[in-house]
This record gives C-alpha cells, sequence and structure tokens, in this order.
C-alpha cells in the first residue's frame, strides 16, 4: 500500500469521468476554455462506445427526412421518448457527423466515392453512417489521439471515481442555494491511494450498465459507476427497468462478450432455428428488420420453446465478397473460431447491451446537482424512450457533448469569478485489508445470476420480488464491506453494479405494464391510460 499523502485537491477547470466518445469530445471542445482532466479506470478509450460497431444514424440522403428518423425513433422508444429531445437530436445529427470527418474519422465510402450507409432495425431506411463494422473503435482513436495530444488535456487512467463531492455532503447549507457538486474521491487503482479532484463543472461521461447482467455485450468497465454516484449524491434517476437486450451476442464459449452487429440483419441476414426454418414472421410484420426489444423477446421465446441454447444468423446468401468486405473484424472474430460465416450460419444469443435509462438531464445535459452534467449512455436525456433506436446512441454522445459544452461555456461568461470552499481530503479511517476478498467476488457473481434469472427480457411480479429481496440483503453486506475494508476496484464496482440492481429493480415493481424493453407476464399489455409516463426514482440524500 502506498503512503503518499495528498496535502491539497488536484485542480481542473473541467472534470470529466469516462473516456468514451462523449468524454473525449466534451473535452476536445472544452480545452480551449480551460484545463480539463479525463478520469478514467481503464486505459484511455476503454468504453462501450469503442466496442459500437454499427455506426451513427443521421440524416445524411437527400431522399431521407429528419421527420423519418424522428419517427423512427419514436415508434421504437414505444411512447415514452420527449419528443422535443428526439427532434434537437436529430436535428443536429448531420453537424455531429461533419464535426468527425473533419477530425478525420475514416467512414465507408461507397465505390462512386459517396458515404455507405446501412440500415438496421426499426430505421424505415438507410441512414447509418459507419466505418466497416468497427465504427466506436474509429471514432474513439480519432478523439483519443487529439487529447492525448492536447496541451490542456489531462489523461489520468488507472482511475475510479468513488463519489461526488457535494455542498451537503461538506455540510454547507446556504439558504435558497441548490446542492452543488465540487469534484469527486478517486481510487487509483494501482496503488490503492485516493486522490480528491475539485472542478467547477464535473462531468458524468462513464456510460452505462451492461455488467450488472451475465451475459452482456457490455466490456468489463460497464458497471454502472456514474449513475450509482449520482443517485447516491442526490440526483434523480429514471426508466432504469428498461435495460436493451441486443439479439445477436455471438454464443461461443471463448467468445465472451463478441456483439454481432444489427447491420448484419440490415445487409439481409436472417435469423434462423438450428434447421434453418427462418422464426421472426411469427413475431412482427418487419420480421429481422423489427425494433431490438421485439426481436430479443422472439430468440428468447424460440430458445425457451425448444429448449436450444442458441439460434442462429444467416447471412450466407451475401457471399464472401460482400461479408469480408463490410463485415471485416465480425468475419475475423468468427473464423477464429472456427465459424465461417460466408459458408454456415452464425450461433447468437439476446445480452444486456444498453441502459436505455439513466441519470435525469435536461436538454443542456444539466442533472439535478449544480455543477454535475451527465451525458451518453449515463444519463436520461428522453431520447430513448421505453427502448433505444438502432445507432442513435453515439448520435446522442456527440450531440449533448456540443450541448453540455455550449451550457457551460455560457454559465462561465454569466459568472466568470468562481472560487471552491476548501475540500475535505479523503480519510481512510481506521480500515483494514478485506480478509475474504472471496465474498465479494461470490456477491458480484449472484447479483449478476439472479439479474439475469429474475429481472432479464421477461419479467414477472414473482421474480421481480425475489430479486428484490435478495438484492436488499446483498447491499446490506456490501456497504459493512464498503465502510470497514480498504477500498479497491472490485469493491466499488461491486457495490455500483448492487445499487443499479436495485434501482433497475424498484423500476421494474412500480410499472405494471409492458412496454419497450420491460415485458411482465402479469401484465403482457401496454397500458398508455396509466403507464405512458417515465419511472422517475425519488432523491436520496
Amino acid at each position: 500500500m502506498s503512503t503518499f499523502t495528498q496535502t491539497r485537491p488536484l485542480t481542473a477547470d473541467f472534470l470529466i469521468i469516462g473516456a468514451g466518445v462523449a468524454g473525449m469530445d466534451l473535452a476536445l471542445r472544452l480545452a480551449g476554455h480551460g484545463d480539463v482532466i479525463i478520469l478514467t479506470k481503464a486505459e484511455a478509450g476503454e468504453s462501450n462506445s469503442y466496442y459500437a460497431q454499427g455506426g451513427i444514424a443521421a440524416v445524411l440522403d437527400p431522399e431521407d427526412a429528419t421527420d423519418s428518423h424522428i419517427t423512427d425513433t419514436l415508434i421504437a422508444g414505444a411512447g415514452l421518448c420527449n419528443e422535443q429531445t428526439v427532434r434537437h437530436v436529430v436535428e443536429h445529427g448531420p453537424s455531429s457527423i461533419r464535426r468527425l470527418l473533419d477530425l478525420g474519422a475514416p467512414f465507408t465510402r461507397e465505390s462512386q466515392g459517396g458515404f455507405h450507409l446501412t440500415q438496421e432495425g426499426g430505421h424505415s431506411t438507410r441512414r447509418v453512417i459507419h466505418t466497416a463494422d468497427a465504427t466506436g473503435r474509429a471514432v474513439v482513436e480519432i478523439l483519443l489521439e487529439r487529447a492525448t495530444q492536447h496541451p490542456r488535456i489531462q489523461i489520468l487512467s488507472d482511475h475510479m471515481a468513488i463519489d461526488m463531492v457535494t455542498s451537503r455532503k461538506m455540510g454547507i447549507f446556504v439558504p435558497g442555494q441548490p446542492n452543488r457538486c465540487f469534484g469527486c474521491y478517486a481510487l487509483e487503482i494501482s496503488t490503492g491511494r485516493v486522490v480528491t479532484l475539485q472542478a467547477r463543472f464535473t462531468i458524468l461521461a462513464s456510460g452505462g450498465a451492461g455488467k450488472v447482467y451475465r451475459y452482456t455485450s457490455n466490456p468489463d468497465v460497464a458497471t454502472g459507476d456514474g449513475i450509482a454516484m449520482a443517485y447516491r449524491a442526490g440526483c434523480r434517476v429514471a426508466n432504469m427497468e428498461f435495460m436493451q437486450f441486443h439479439p445477436t451476442c455471438l454464443h461461443h464459449p471463448k467468445a465472451k462478450s463478441f456483439l454481432i452487429s444489427e447491420a448484419v440483419r440490415g445487409e439481409g441476414g436472417i435469423l434462423v432455428m438450428k434447421n434453418g426454418e427462418p422464426f421472426m414472421k411469427r413475431h412482427h410484420p418487419s420480421e429481422d428488420l423489427a425494433p431490438r426489444d421485439i426481436v430479443a423477446r422472439a430468440i428468447d421465446y424460440e430458445m425457451k420453446r425448444t429448449g436450444d441454447p442458441c439460434v442462429f444468423l444467416d447471412i450466407t446468401a451475401k457471399g464472401k465478397t460482400f461479408i469480408e468486405e463490410h463485415f471485416p473484424n465480425i468475419y475475423k472474430k468468427c473464423s477464429e473460431l472456427g465459424i465461417d460465416m460466408a459458408t454456415e450460419p452464425i450461433p447468437v444469443v439476446p445480452a444486456a447491451h444498453y441502459t436505455c435509462g439513466g441519470v435525469v438531464t435536461n436538454l443542456e445535459g444539466k442533472t439535478d446537482l449544480d455543477g454535475l452534467y451527465a451525458i451518453g449512455e449515463v444519463s436520461h436525456t428522453g431520447l430513448h424512450g421505453a427502448n433505444r433506436l438502432a445507432s442513435n446512441s453515439l448520435l446522442e454522445c456527440l450531440v449533448y457533448s456540443e450541448a453540455a459544452c455550449a451550457s457551460m461555456l455560457n454559465t462561465i461568461r454569466e459568472h466568470p469569478r468562481f472560487s471552491h470552499p476548501d475540500i475535505p481530503l479523503w480519510d481512510s479511517f481506521d480500515v483494514c485489508p478485506c480478509k475474504e476478498a472471496v465474498l465479494i467476488s461470490h456477491n458480484w457473481d449472484e447479483i449478476r445470476r439472479f439479474m439475469s434469472t429474475y429481472v432479464g427480457i421477461v419479467r414477472s411480479d414473482r421474480r421481480l420480488g425475489s430479486a428484490r429481496r435478495r438484492i436488499e440483503m446483498l447491499q446490506q453486506e456490501i456497504n459493512e464491506y464498503y465502510w470497514n475494508c480498504c477500498i479497491t476496484r472490485d469493491l466499488l464496482e461491486l457495490r455500483n453494479i448492487a445499487q443499479v440492481a436495485s434501482l433497475i429493480i424498484r423500476s421494474a415493481i412500480h410499472r405494471k405494464e409492458s412496454r419497450g424493453l420491460h415485458f411482465n407476464t402479469d401484465y403482457p399489455n401496454r397500458d398508455d391510460v396509466n403507464w405512458c409516463r417515465d419511472t422517475i426514482l425519488p432523491i436520496t440524500t
């Protein structure tokens, strides 16, 4: 354990927690106006953004229309989208793409020179711009290269945020003044020391919470840290029952969480049973291009009906040349595992993919906590409603990066003077190393297993009640670890996934209907009269 003692907080004008597309794009926008610290618990760029295969939805084709993209988004969102938000994001889509092009993003082009646009489930036309089947990686690499070269951007990798520093927690009560965020405490993972970071503005860009489930397309960093921290700090959280399961994650013992892009179906891939029988025509008029929630439930239904461990995605009709050109990374990964997707179908299963709920924000990315913003998957903006439309995620990151930047700069112009209070440094109290670390890994595994079993694609009141009892018991145990043991990354992530699991369960119990990504067998129908509203969990302090 390091004997380092911090004598004063590490200070910046802007503190960004997360190093995906949202966080790094915002850092580049802000760096001309102040010092920026990017905090990331893994290597810079490791994020859900990096693994986004499909692309970015935007109205780029002259034959496409803004209203069409808006309509598709609203339909997918099953009545819970905020139409003002949807219009704002869609209208700013083309300018977001132009910004990436100016930064050097290598989007795939047609042989004639124009950009290749693909179509994904829920879209009424081709409007998804992409870089082959690795769009997220291409965009992250461009942004990361620029960020690492900028003299006013400091990237602190190997640092995990613990909790927000707020005026209320510091005991500062000013009549008429809101609770305010002044930064955060963070664990330097490799040394075990805790540092205090202060900033005028703190931005959560920490991504989603797919690791709450046993099977997920998300990388290991997606443990819902930002959602959990914001809720503990006093921010509202909304629509956590709407966890999107991607229909097609590669089913193979060595594949871990490799995603088979929705674009494979967009380019003609067909979902079939092991005998080659197509089945989506039994579930939706759009068949294989139905919205993700419908396709995921259809696959889940067919697997339970037959007892098969997976279904298959067949794109062999397109031929090897087409497949290698459009899906080079997927083709390579499948080949490494002994699957030739040019001649045989790909085994797939649904997996937790995207957190449609999150920290409540306005159109500028502001949260309930003064000085704290949330952008990207960590946030609830009203764009996604009860089910995110494919390839709207990176679009949201870019549009809200621009909006949050404009909001912060406007605040600085209106109130140029800002002084920090004396922020207390971290106090470790009389904690000791955890003597039974196996309990942490056991609890982690237990949460992910019962979340997958009881709070997955199909739910019931009985399953949700069992899940609530289990999570309440585990949270008590985890809190004892937290307050009595030296903190580690594993302990912090366990604390956060338990918090997020509780939020998901409570939200799912509250909603007495089935809508979008939330399907409860006790309430199988959509009820617009009583439940066409967001599930907003109250602020805690």
